[in-house]
């Protein structure tokens, strides 16, 4: 029986979600199902969520968040109703997670709910440790969380070396 992993991809630069997506169309070419749940990425229109429900039904993407921006610039009343639909994002991840209702979970930006201080370490772990025994789980996000770090099994950090600034 395979034992699942938990892994980090965090880092200041671009690439944590193309990254876990990655992880994740290498898992659906196994026949491994896989759900990513999605943490302050708002629902700006449809655009980049329309070509990612594509890969629906192998591949299930879920945000649960309904304001069109970032959680840092709405107003303190928005922020408030976000926080209701990013705990229902929560709720719904510890339900997969204790179910095993997937091969592969992606908590896609979950370390930003502990930047934007919406959760405690403690609170992510106690979700973690909901995951059954053969689920692989990603986590993404630019801050990593020294308090995590027992529980995870791989930590990926994307640094950019050069960025031009003038595009």
């Amino acid at each position: 029986m395979n034992k699942g992993t938990i892994q980090v991809i965090c880092g200041k630069g671009k690439g944590k979600t193309t990254a876990a997506l990655g992880m994740g169309i290498e898992a659906l070419t196994k026949n491994r199902t896989v759900i990513m749940i999605q943490f302050l990425k708002g629902c700006p229109g449809k655009g980049s969520l329309d070509i990612l429900k594509r890969l629906e039904p192998e591949m299930k993407i879920f945000r649960f968040e309904k304001s069109d921006g970032l959680f840092e610039d709405l107003s303190k009343e928005q922020q408030e109703e976000e926080r209701m639909n990013i705990r229902n994002g929560l709720n719904f991840a510890k339900k997969v997670l204790s179910t095993g209702e997937c091969d592969i979970l992606i908590l896609d930006e979950i370390l930003g709910l502990l930047d934007q201080k919406i959760v405690e370490a403690e609170e992510l772990i106690r979700l973690l440790q909901f995951k059954v025994e053969e689920m692989d789980v990603i986590l993404t996000g630019k801050v990593f969380s020294k308090e995590i770090e027992p529980y995870v099994d791989n930590i990926l950090e994307i640094d950019h070396l050069k960025v031009d600034n003038t595009k």
